[in-house]
């Protein structure tokens, strides 16, 4: 079994990278193998809604210059998905939302998320968590996929880099997150 995390934060050793890899050191243990994508801090188009991809064979956007098609890939051959990005000005970070559009335009048509595991985090200095935990969730639930919960929302208080750290019940919502991937995952390769 393979795990892929996309980073959508432009510090690719910041807060969300940290939730991310405490997620991804619990789903380790459980023998299951990871993959951290960054999408923050890279030039990746917005979607035109050209259409190339819902006609294409081939899962793949027209443009083909940035990480999007190359992240398809990756995420059709693994069976957990999990998205992050810090809170900027309320939501999402730019990147993050051009990645979703994108992915979401490519694999919906082609179904390549139904049935997979995923599940999304997201770090916040104080406000706007649930607005960008959802708006990464919606593409899952329109995707058919299985989406995971933990013991909380998926999300780690911190400014600076670094402070989520000192978030104990973060760190163990995330900790938590990724024992119940983990499970989920088992059960369904029953």
């Amino acid at each position: 079994m393979k795990a892929i995390a996309v980073n959508g934060s432009p510090r690719p050793m910041g807060n969300t990278f940290y939730l991310l890899s405490t997620v991804l050191g619990e789903l380790e243990l459980r023998g299951i193998g990871t993959q951290v994508i960054q999408a923050g801090g890279r030039d990746i188009h917005g979607c035109i809604a050209c259409g190339a991809c819902r006609k294409s064979v081939v899962p793949k956007c027209a443009f083909d210059d940035d990480i999007v098609n190359e992240a398809v890939k990756a995420i059709s051959a693994a069976d957990i998905l999990i998205l992050g990005s810090p809170v900027y000005f309320g939501g999402i970070t730019a990147q993050m939302k051009a990645f979703i559009d994108r992915v979401g335009y490519i694999c919906r048509p082609h179904k390549l998320l139904k049935g997979k595991i995923c599940a999304s985090v997201t770090a916040v200095r104080r406000n706007g968590a649930l607005t960008a935990f959802n708006a990464m969730n919606n593409l899952f639930t329109i995707s058919e996929c299985i989406v995971v919960g933990s013991s909380y929302w998926n999300q780690g208080i911190g400014g600076a880099i670094g402070d989520v750290a000192s978030d104990e019940e973060g760190i163990q919502t995330m900790k938590t997150l990724g024992q119940n991937i983990a499970d989920a995952a088992m059960a369904l390769r029953k």
